[in-house]
């Protein structure tokens, strides 16, 4: 592994460890979690920690109460890197033993919500540009951060960002989401499934008089777990197999009643190659083979979410300098590898054709959505420097 170069040793040296661990606690510290969508207080924090490092700040409200923001170290003509990330948190859930919103620093880790989902990835990329700006480094492009809202539910967030064809202009794009340390250079994408079945009600004394809504979500149930065992045939190299899982059936109002509604919630995970509207027209065509209106029930089928996937090849430049970086940045030297969860960086692969990969501190895995999440002094501090000299080596001189 080669060590870093002069110019590189002095940005790495302007990296605080306490700064970045007094960052990611004080993001932690703002309460708000997502659903409902309660990310203003902590972008507003962010934004206001930007301004006061020098960079240029935008906030762009995305709905009410709902702000982006876009922090900009300026560089030259050339195409930029983004960090991307995103601001929301989700619910607390039960179990925990610290305060979710104190921020405890203990035996070497940031305890709370959000501090491996995201927060840590923030104060991480936040710390990186202010090593290169406080060295003077002069990028051929831009670096900017941007953190998003909603990632955890629709979207809302990346899906105003990729608007705008003028924040585009991108050599590649880090997400700092948490990957153990390890370089991930493809994802699967998500999607949320709807199914609605409508029967007719009836008295339980006679139940052929209706039509019965739950026994046809049973057939479609069925059906979905018998085609999510025959996807396992056919799995990508590097994330796996497309998945369906369901997580919400719901119907009926009583034992004594023939219920005239059910709905199915479920996520179908994607493959990094599949076109969203292409799965779902798959999925309504595979459940009209259940033939329900021959049973007097209707059937409606639709997807309110999706999120794409993404792959970048190995040898990408975007790979090469982010691999390099993070193997002299002090990294637990892992394979490049697949990701089976998704995230906000599939949008910048297909709106824009914008090159990804996943890098950041914590476990997705071990840390995230649980409680008492925590994420390690240690590796806030490698991502950092990460970060750091990844765009160093793509936009540097």
């Amino acid at each position: 592994m080669a060590g870093p170069t002069p110019r590189e040793q002095e940005v790495l040296d302007l990296i605080d460890p306490a700064d970045l661990v007094a960052l990611t606690r004080a993001l932690v510290r703002v309460p708000g979690t997502n659903p409902p969508g309660e990310e203003q207080g902590r972008a507003e924090l962010l934004a206001s920690v930007c301004r006061e490092r020098g960079f240029s700040v935008d906030v762009t409200e995305v709905a009410p109460g709902r702000p982006n923001v876009s922090a900009v170290l300026p560089g030259g003509d050339g195409s930029g890197l983004l960090l991307l990330g995103h601001t929301d948190v989700v619910p607390l859930g039960e179990g925990w033993t610290v305060d979710p919103f104190g921020g405890e620093l203990r035996d070497g880790r940031v305890y709370g919500r959000g501090s491996t989902d995201m927060l840590g990835g923030l104060a991480a990329s936040v710390v990186a540009m202010d090593a290169l700006r406080r060295a003077g480094v002069a990028l051929a492009g831009p670096l900017e951060l941007a953190a998003v809202v909603d990632e955890e539910m629709m979207g809302l967030g990346i899906r105003d960002y990729v608007r705008d064809p003028g924040r585009l202009r991108l050599a590649g794009c880090i997400v700092a989401e948490p990957t153990d340390l390890q370089l991930i250079i493809a994802a699967r994408g998500a999607s949320y499934v709807e199914v609605e079945i409508e029967g007719v009600a009836a008295h339980a004394g006679n139940p052929d008089d209706g039509r019965n809504a739950i026994y046809g979500a049973a057939a479609v149930v069925t059906e979905l777990e018998r085609w999510h065992h025959e996807l396992a045939a056919d799995a990508h190299p590097l994330v796996g197999p497309a998945t369906w899982n369901v997580g919400v059936v719901t119907g009926g109002s009583g034992g004594s009643t023939v219920p005239a509604r059910c709905h199915i919630a479920a996520d179908r995970r994607l493959l990094p190659e599949e076109d969203p509207a292409e799965v779902l027209a798959a999925i309504r065509a595979r459940l009209d083979l259940l033939d329900l209106p021959a049973r007097g029930l209707g059937i409606e089928v639709t997807m309110p979410m999706d999120m794409p996937g993404f792959e970048t090849s190995a040898d990408h430049p975007l790979v090469r300098a982010a691999d390099s970086a993070l193997a002299t940045a002090g990294g637990p030297g892992l394979p490049l590898a697949g990701w089976t969860a998704a995230c906000d960086g599939g949008f910048l692969a297909r709106d824009a054709g914008v090159p990804v990969v996943v890098l950041g501190p914590g476990s997705v895995a071990d840390q995230a959505h649980r409680p008492d999440e925590s994420v390690g002094v240690d590796e806030l501090l490698v991502a950092a420097r990460a970060y750091a000299l990844a765009a160093l080596r793509l936009l540097g001189p």
